[in-house]
């Protein structure tokens, strides 16, 4: 049976889509739409306005917020582990940690000595506001800090769920293909960074930093950019400087 219009679906084989309209088969689709995008707009509704509360925790503590994005294995996790081993002696960090299963990436974070909570969403492809929301008041993390949120490995979903971060950072690494930000535009749009990652890769890969750089700029010309390899340590000292000079501008 079909779910929007009542018939049998195999009195719907041999017609087209246009031809279903015609005969008032397809007559609810509007109605199905509309109310997907009701859904979709209360969703994002009580996310935002999680994220706002969010925002005012980090702005009454002086809290400098990321939320970290990328798709799977893009070396996000890498990218926190060799930061630490540069600011951990100069700089209060704390990190969120966001996967569907697995304590891995955490286990990893607190090797380093920097306090680490994780989130678990099971069978979610994001994390949302609310998450981070409880998971502050368990973290409890002090004043004029660094907090570091570790997203969910995707390119989609978590490009609509604003966190309550000071800044979005999407990492691409150059092993994914020079048209990644023309494929997920939304996520480059939304961000303030893109870090361009595993660059000591280079030499074995089919791909090149001013084509990533110039469609990522296609998509937002606003992005700040950092180019790096988080495992050899290229192009981190100019990173950490950036994190050390955003932390003094704001709140020393």
């Amino acid at each position: 049976m079909c779910t929007t219009c009542g018939c049998d679906h195999d009195s719907h084989e041999g017609l087209s889509h246009e031809e279903m309209h015609r005969m008032g088969i397809a007559h609810d689709h509007h109605h199905e739409h509309e109310r997907i995008h009701r859904v979709e707009q209360d969703i994002l509704s009580k996310n935002n306005l999680a994220a706002e509360r969010n925002r005012g925790y980090f702005e009454a503590k002086e809290i400098i917020c990321f939320n970290l994005v990328s798709s799977p294995g893009s070396g996000k996790t890498t990218l926190l582990e060799r930061t630490f081993m540069l600011l951990k002696d100069k700089l209060p960090l704390y990190v969120i940690e966001g996967d569907q299963q697995t304590t891995n990436d955490t286990d990893r974070i607190k090797a380093t000595g920097v306090p680490c909570l994780q989130i678990n969403t099971q069978n979610g492809c994001h994390l949302d506001a609310s998450m981070v929301h409880k998971a502050l008041h368990e973290l409890n993390p002090q004043g004029r800090s660094l907090l570091f949120i570790e997203n969910v490995g995707n390119l989609v979903c978590p490009a609509l769920f604003d966190l309550g971060e000071k800044e979005r950072i999407v990492v691409i690494s150059v092993t994914e293909g020079d048209d990644k930000p023309l494929k997920y535009p939304y996520m480059f749009e939304s961000a303030d960074i893109c870090i361009i990652n595993k660059i000591d890769l280079l030499p074995y890969v089919d791909s090149d930093i001013e084509r990533i750089r110039n469609n990522a700029l296609k998509i937002n010309p606003r992005l700040k950019f950092f180019e790096i390899s988080a495992s050899k340590g290229d192009g981190m000292e100019e990173w950490c400087d950036y994190l050390q000079h955003l932390m003094k501008k704001n709140y020393v």
